[in-house]
């Protein structure tokens, strides 16, 4: 007999801080900008899921380019793309999130 395996759902809230606490580097994918990606360590975040991220670059899928980025990026990019859809990939587990009109 076949043993079935109960899947649990888990919080979005609770895979960010699973990825803080385990020093994971993440991969950001910008939904508008699909050969786009964010990477870096996440270092902090909000109720609303903002995220802080260390060793932060740009990582760009189709000139294969890496870029470093600091603080003055991040806060131009909120300017540019404040209603961008994100998803976030580790390694390990997968993590969807998004606005939906």
């Amino acid at each position: 007999m076949a043993t079935k395996v109960q899947r649990i759902m888990t919080q979005p809230i609770n895979l960010i801080f699973r990825f803080l606490q385990s020093k994971a580097r993440i991969q950001i994918w910008l939904f508008e900008q699909k050969d786009l990606r964010i990477e870096g360590r996440i270092i902090g975040f909000d109720e609303y899921m903002n995220l802080v991220l260390d060793e932060a670059e740009e990582v760009s899928i189709k000139k294969k380019t890496r870029k470093a980025l600091g603080l003055q990026d991040f806060a131009e990019r909120g300017q540019h793309y404040p209603d961008d859809e994100f998803v976030w990939e580790s390694s390990a587990e997968h993590l969807h999130e998004g606005r939906h009109s």
